[in-house]
């Protein structure tokens, strides 16, 4: 197996971290066509990022579920929120 030099191994390092990033891109929104080719194109090669995207989508997936079940939303009560708001007035300054 040769061995890879500096160079090689930052451009591979760096091609992970974009995959990975384009991966979490695309979870939580949409990626463009040039984005989805590199995606592609990456994990065609890449076992590692292959194997993050499967875990990212199940991690994301149980969070989802975990946080909002029944699609609910999320609301803080109002004396909670009032409380907050004082305590930010008093930070700042303000009475």
């Amino acid at each position: 197996m040769k061995k890879l030099n500096e160079q090689e191994t930052t451009k591979i390092v760096y091609n992970c971290k974009k995959a990975t990033f384009l991966i979490e891109k695309q979870q939580s929104g949409t990626i463009t066509r040039i984005e989805k080719f590199q995606l592609e194109l990456h994990l065609k090669g890449c076992e590692v990022c292959n194997i993050f995207q499967k875990q990212s989508a199940l991690i994301n997936q149980f969070v989802k579920n975990l946080i909002l079940p029944e699609h609910h939303e999320i609301k803080l009560e109002d004396g909670f929120k009032e409380t907050l708001q004082k305590r930010i007035n008093e930070k700042m300054g303000k009475k």
